[in-house]
This record gives C-alpha cells, structure tokens and sequence, in this order.
C-alpha cells in the first residue's frame, strides 16, 4: 500500500459564536494520532452519534478541530504490532474514536492496537454495513439471549425498529428463530420490516393519548429498545415475568416516566448495552459472532451506500429520524 505524508478527510471545526462546520481538508499525517495500527479507510458509516459530534453543544466532540465517524472499517497500511499485518481487514469503533480522537471520514486513521479487530470472513465493506449499530443489535441480542429468554417464550418487542440498532435487531432475533414484533412509526417501512423477518409491525408504542400503567398486560418475552422516554416505560409495564429489557438509545427520550413495580413485582431486569467502553477482548468476540451465528441475513436490505463528501447533507437528516437502516460512507477514492 502506498503511503503519503498527507491525506484528506472531513474535518469539523467550531467557530467564536459556537457554530459547527464540515468542510474538506488535506492534512498531514502528523495531525494523526499516535498509535501502532495506521489504517487505510475504506469506508465509515453514518450514525445519530456522528451526526451529534457536528451538532452545536451536544456535548458529544470533546474538542475541535474533530473528524468525525465512529465507524472505522478498511485495511492496515502500516503496523508496528505484532497482532496486525499490511494488507489485514480490520474494524475499529468504540472508545473516543470519533469524538475524541480523530474518526473515520478521513482517508487515513491512526490507533492503538487494542481499539483494532481483525476481521476474518467480512470484508470492510460488510464490516461498515454493521457498523456500530450492527454491534450493538448484537449485544442487545446477546443480553436477552444470556437472560435465557428463547424463541418459543413469546414475542420480542423491537422498538424504534427502523433504525440503525432496531433493524439489525430484527433482523437478527428473527434469524435466531425469535417472533419479533416491529415497532415504528414509518407507515413505508412496514414491507421493509417483514422482509427482514418481523412477524408483526405495529405502530409506536404507547399510542400518544394512551396513558402509562405501573403494570399493564404482559404482552413481551424481552424487548429491544432504542427509544427511551414513555416507549421504554410502556415495553417495562408490559413485559413478562422475568423478562429482559435490552436498551441503548433515547432516540424518543432520556426520560423514564416509570415505576418500581415491574422489577419487585414481576421480576424484570433492565439490560443497559453500551459498545463504547467494551473490552477489547470482549468487543474481538462479538465480531466473531457476527462473522458466524449473528451475520445479519440481510444486510444489503437495509444498506445504503454514501459519498464521503455527501455526509455533511446526511448527517442533518438523521437527527430527525430521516434515515432508515444503515448508511455506509465510502470513503475511499470519494476525495
């Protein structure tokens, strides 16, 4: 692989009056961080974190100048780790990468070994279709299977399910033999949802004028959350006895409009997944899951691919749920 002293990326910069923009830039390679992995990137992706790190004062950046992309995905240009290789098919998402540290709208990246996996039977490009969403469908997955919830137990309730986590959710559990039940609030999305194996597509859950219940019927073996808010209140109020609750986002809210009854009364337990600080080691074994067991059977159903010069446009879409799926960003050659 041919290397140079600069290279070109999607650079944020933070103004006097605290605006926020997105322009292109050639730097030098000395602007990367230190790290024994130089990666050549191939592609990143666009996720609602990404689209936070350009937003003024969502206090996701730590600091500008930034480049964005949380999702890392291509090949080893240069390694002083014994653990990688030139030419090695790696992924690197997680930790500060892309909000601390430089991410991956940019040609060349720069890490520490142990923010790298090695990817075996995945290409960067279905590395990157997975993506940090993809990851974290997997852990939230991983969650209501280790609660030994299993298929024949009853519906799982996939909330947000158009999304990023949400559609690799479903697209998972069905594949594992689970009756998923859809939830979204994109009447288009519907055939989407049963394509990827969802058993039922109902609309947001609770309905607008519907009032919460410390307990209401039970209706989910486990549910997978990516909203927050009242959806989350509602899903815990209604869950079986002894079921999970697997949550990662609060797409809907922050909020928990809820009540202590589900956990001492009908023995539920609420599973926070967070992929930004796991282990390494840990983070290696969940990508060889989704390299074998939890490959998601349609992936390229819910992809999109980007220009790298693009995301700007598409990172203000995603904010107001505008974006279904997954979106990759192909970064290389897009300069």
């Amino acid at each position: 692989m041919t290397q140079s002293n600069e290279f070109n990326a999607l650079v944020a910069h933070e103004d006097a009056d605290g605006d926020i923009t997105l322009r292109p830039e050639t730097l030098p390679t000395t602007a990367l961080p230190e790290g024994e992995v130089l990666i050549e990137v191939e592609y990143s992706g666009v996720n609602y974190k990404d689209a936070l790190a350009v937003t003024p004062k969502a206090g996701v950046a730590r600091s500008y100048p930034l480049i964005p992309g949380i999702d890392v995905a291509g090949r080893v240009a240069a390694s002083s780790s014994p653990d990688f290789a030139v030419g090695d098919a790696v992924v690197a998402h997680g930790y500060d990468i892309g909000t601390g540290r430089h991410g991956g709208y940019s040609a060349l990246a720069r890490y520490p070994a142990d923010y790298v996996v090695k990817l075996h039977s995945l290409t960067p490009a279905q590395a990157a279709a997975i993506g940090t969403a993809g990851f974290t469908a997997a852990m939230s997955v991983n969650a209501v299977r280790a609660h030994w919830v299993a298929p024949g137990d009853g519906p799982v309730l996939v909330t947000g399910a158009t999304g990023g986590v949400g559609s690799v959710s479903v697209d998972l559990l069905a594949g594992l033999g689970y009756e998923v039940v859809a939830s979204t609030g994109k009447a288009d999305a519907h055939d989407l949802l049963r394509d990827l194996g969802a058993a039922e597509v109902i609309d947001r859950v609770p309905a607008p004028d519907e009032k919460l219940r410390p307990l209401g019927k039970t209706h989910w073996a486990a549910v997978v959350d990516c909203v927050g808010g009242r959806t989350l209140a509602y899903a815990l109020s209604t869950l079986k006895y002894g079921g999970i609750a697997a949550i990662s986002g609060l797409a809907g809210s922050a909020e928990l409009p809820a009540t202590v009854h589900p956990f001492i009364l009908r023995g539920v337990t609420l599973s926070g997944i967070d992929s930004v600080q796991l282990d390494i080691a840990a983070r290696r074994a969940i990508w060889q899951q989704l390299e074998t067991e939890l490959f998601p059977l349609h992936l390229d159903r819910v992809t999109r691919d980007v220009a790298v010069l693009d995301v700007p446009d598409v990172l203000g879409t995603i904010v107001g749920g505008g974006v279904t799926g997954r979106t990759r960003v192909v970064v290389k050659d897009g300069f």
